[in-house]
């Protein structure tokens, strides 16, 4: 349930998430839900946002762990357009879908995504600053990138095209192999 939960959030959002159609996606009975989720659709939707944040994320650790920074967020952009063309522009982020919705009814969704999104820059972050950054411009272009990302998907699906993906993968490959190539560690000792 929780899996058909964040594929039915990747392709209709949270609004249309509702119970009846998780069981019909996953085929569960009824009584299941109530059993396994007492709070409801909240805390399905809640779950949901976890596991798909739990799957980026280790997507993430898995690339941030190569030797060349730039070519592991490379792979990142990669995965996206490949989901969005395998797709056909229908599958999003769902953690996109829940962010961007009201969700007057349960705000502690707009928590759990504003998390997940903080998660990935943090391991974005660690990849940079282990790579010779600072602090600052690690989490400054964490929280880029994961940005531009999800803006990118958002105009792809839209657009029906890969074109602002590709553009912004590009743009940031450039911007990475020029701050990476300028980080304190990598400048020549001064001539005495």
């Amino acid at each position: 349930m929780i899996l058909s939960a964040a594929a039915l959030l990747r392709e209709h959002g949270a609004s249309a998430t509702s119970i009846d159609r998780v069981l019909a996606h996953s085929g569960a009975p009824r009584g299941s839900v109530y059993h396994h989720f007492p709070g409801g659709r909240t805390q399905l939707i809640d779950e949901a946002v976890a596991l798909a944040g739990d799957f980026i994320a280790g997507m993430i650790d898995a690339a941030t762990q190569a030797d060349d920074p730039v070519a592991a967020v490379d792979a990142f952009f990669v995965m996206w357009r490949d989901r969005l063309v395998e797709s056909d522009f229908r599958a999003g982020c769902p953690i996109v879908a829940v962010a961007v919705e009201t969700n007057d009814d349960a705000p502690q969704l707009a928590r759990s995504a504003a998390a997940v999104f903080a998660r990935w820059q943090e391991a974005l972050a660690a990849l940079f600053l282990r790579h010779g950054l600072t602090e600052e411009r690690s989490r400054r272009l964490g929280a880029f990138i994961i940005a531009a990302v999800e803006g990118a998907v958002i105009m792809c699906r839209a657009e029906q095209s890969t074109a602002p993906i590709e553009a912004a993968a590009t743009e940031i490959h450039d911007l990475l192999r020029y701050a990476l190539r300028d980080r304190p560690d990598t400048q020549p000792e001064p001539r005495r």
